[in-house]
């Protein structure tokens, strides 16, 4: 059997459902060789991950997702392997973090001049929690207060109505760009990979951060078409790059699990070689600092 690997993941330490021992507990179940632990901008799950990792004998990869923006739209960023106690990188992450909460901020305050008064209060009672310093508030919480306050029925009509990037409550202050995400990442000795290109629309875009040295592409994603994972699995071939697998898993609202299962999309153990050997790199080239 092969040893295979779910490689985007979240957790409560920013938009999932799950602790990050029950994320870990859940690829055990599905048979996974390992798990990869990619909050949010936030590296606070990954060490109750190893844990319970090194207890019950599933690797976990220690990773991150970073938040940007390009040409208006959100471009994320995956950092595998990245040293989650480096000084400079962790400041780096709280400021992302800061720029989130006040995008919440303006989003609460939108959805209230549209009519459907919320607060804080209701997006942190949604998320069952009061986020720690090192912990984030996403969007899904936002969308969980909508429903429980009856303006929207479920998570897919809150991003679409609301939201999402056509919806009516969407505002995307200032963030830093890709090409910002991926120097951070290799500074912190980790290996960047591009979330999902399929959901932005712009090969473009995705040639331009190969470019800019991308160590991957995340080929396989559960909100990929088939013909979005055999292109970039192609123009990862073409280019030399990491071609990885994700399920994007945040847990369950609602009995719907989002974005997809744990396990349902999977990555071959040599992909976690290669991801580990272009971090070592960045770490020999001295980007790391």
């Amino acid at each position: 059997m092969k040893q295979t690997y779910d490689l985007h993941s979240h957790t409560t330490a920013s938009d999932g459902t799950n602790a990050p021992a029950v994320n870990v507990r859940l690829a055990k179940e599905a048979g996974l060789r390992g798990l990869a632990i990619t909050d949010h901008d936030t590296v606070a799950g990954i060490a109750e991950a190893a844990a319970e990792g090194a207890a019950i004998g599933v690797d976990v990869v220690p990773g991150v997702e970073i938040s940007t923006v390009d040409g208006g739209q959100d471009i994320h960023v995956l950092g595998y392997y990245v040293d989650t106690e480096d000084g400079t990188f962790r400041e780096r992450l709280e400021q992302l973090r800061r720029t989130r909460d006040r995008r919440n901020e303006m989003m609460v305050a939108k959805l209230t001049e549209l009519g459907m008064p919320v607060t804080m209060d209701d997006v942190m009672a949604a998320a069952r929690k009061t986020p720690g310093k090192d912990e984030t508030i996403g969007r899904p919480h936002i969308a969980q207060a909508l429903i429980d306050k009856g303006y929207a029925a479920d998570m897919t009509e809150a991003f679409d109505r609301y939201l999402g990037k056509t919806g009516a409550a969407y505002v995307n202050p200032p963030r830093i760009r890709p090409e910002d995400a991926i120097q951070w990442i290799r500074e912190a000795g980790g290996a960047p990979v591009l979330a999902h290109p399929g959901l932005y629309g712009d090969d473009a875009l995705v040639e331009r951060l190969i470019a800019f040295g991308l160590a991957g592409i995340e080929a396989y994603h559960s909100d990929h078409s088939p013909e979005d994972e055999a292109r970039y699995a192609a123009i990862a071939e073409r280019h030399g790059l990491i071609a990885t697998a994700g399920s994007d898993f945040h847990g369950s609202r609602g009995g719907v699990v989002f974005h997809a299962p744990l396990g349902s999309r999977r990555a071959d153990a040599d992909v976690v070689e290669r991801l580990k050997a272009a971090s070592r790199a960045n770490e020999r080239s001295g980007e790391r600092t």
